[in-house]
């Protein structure tokens, strides 16, 4: 449910009012759930800003359910408020975004940790074509008890290093929660996560997307609540962690993958020959055996990224990219099945190998060091070229659905 108050504010408090909705430049979004200790001085800052800079805007509060009068005094204060009744900070800051009219946002907190009169920086990015714009907390400073010493030197400095690693994003604070960004481009992100990796998911979309991203330093302070904050801090923690490593199948599924393939196969392939002396120890067809367990594993782990990738591009969770184009070009349904076959033959080849030597005995026992030679390589090989054949016909099914078409319902 919406209700909108004038655009901005009361009439006194904006500098330049908007005739439409159409005419309004900025919307400066707050999540709400319970801050009526701290929400005036918030949008009473926010109102100055606009009124002292002649922008055209609104104050927005997006309330979880607040049950202290929240809604009543934002209302009292000239913002615009909606009421969202999913809960989680991302689930109202997705309503937020969705209802605001301006044509940016800046988001931040409505806990009085973020000054929200000093916003010209964030602005003046934005109306220089930044479709991002974070807030650095480590840039511009953080007051004494602002941040926990597990969040200020272990949390966010790793969280932060881990998404601009895995996603090559310019960002230095991933969870800063002061930020600006155009509104069109954020809605074509597809923003989902409901809690707080919502912040992740912000940052890593639009580093996949390309978005033009700026940051400035922000000034981090006590927040004012007479109450422990919401976000908790393992919990949250391993949620943005566990989001960063489940939105990249590269560096979740692929390298690794790639790693064990590479190190398995060169593995057996330097046992194969013979026997290997490394200082004192003996490395035999034991040695041969794990290593065509980790070239396996690292066979599924890149048919996982193959599978992870084209589904999330599929559902428009990643953006179409040149890999996932080469691999359609390539892992066809015929394409697989050849490669299969090719790699179950040489498989089968080896086999026969063993079945002959075996046979050239008169089928009594074998010398497991020299007969084993021949098993291990067959059984990696029949194997490999059983997961390839399987992962050509997935990825058809998740192209069939990635493309199918809505069907009609039944008829009467």
């Amino acid at each position: 449910m919406t209700e909108r108050a004038p655009a901005g504010a009361a009439a006194d408090s904006i500098g330049a009012q908007p005739t439409s909705i159409n005419d309004i430049e900025l919307t400066i979004l707050m999540p709400c759930l319970n801050e009526a200790r701290t929400l005036e001085p918030c949008i009473t800052k926010a109102l100055g800003f606009l009124a002292r800079h002649q922008v055209c805007g609104e104050v927005l509060i997006a309330d979880n359910g607040s049950t202290d009068g929240s809604q009543q005094l934002a209302r009292q204060l000239g913002a615009r408020v909606i009421s969202v009744s999913e809960r989680g900070y991302g689930a109202a800051l997705i309503a937020g975004i969705e209802s605001a009219s301006g044509r940016f946002i800046i988001m931040g907190d409505s806990d009085d940790s973020y000054d929200f009169s000093d916003l010209a920086a964030f602005l003046r990015e934005l109306r220089s074509g930044a479709q991002l714009v974070m807030g650095n907390r480590f840039l511009g400073g953080i007051r004494p008890g602002a941040m926990p010493p597990l969040h200020r030197y272990l949390g966010n400095p790793v969280l932060s290093f881990i998404g601009r690693l895995l996603y090559r994003s310019p960002i230095g604070d991933f969870h800063c929660g002061l930020r600006g960004f155009e509104t069109h481009a954020m809605r074509i992100l597809n923003l989902r996560c409901t809690g707080m990796e919502f912040a992740s998911e912000m940052v890593v979309k639009a580093s996949l997307h390309k978005l033009r991203i700026a940051e400035v330093p922000t000034v981090l302070s006590p927040d004012g609540r007479d109450r422990p904050p919401h976000l908790r801090s393992w919990r949250d923690g391993w949620r943005h962690l566990r989001f960063l490593l489940l939105f990249s199948p590269r560096w979740l599924f692929l390298y690794p993958g790639l790693l064990l393939l590479t190190v398995g196969a060169g593995s057996m392939a330097w046992l194969w020959p013979a026997p290997r002396q490394v200082g004192a120890l003996q490395l035999d067809i034991h040695t041969m055996l794990y290593a065509m367990a980790a070239a396996l594993a690292g066979v599924q782990l890149c048919v996982l990224a193959v599978c992870a990738k084209v589904f999330a591009v599929g559902l428009g969770i990643h953006p179409p990219s040149r890999a996932v184009t080469i691999l359609k070009r390539w892992l066809t349904f015929e394409g697989g099945l050849v490669g299969g076959l090719l790699l179950l033959g040489i498989g089968l080849g080896f086999a026969v190998q063993s079945l002959l030597s075996w046979e050239r005995t008169g089928y009594g026992g074998l010398d497991p060091s020299v007969g084993m030679r021949s098993v291990i390589p067959a059984l990696g090989l029949i194997i490999a070229g059983i997961q390839l054949l399987m992962t050509a016909m997935f990825v058809g099914v998740l192209e069939l659905r990635a493309h199918q078409r809505p069907t009609e319902g039944p008829r009467a």
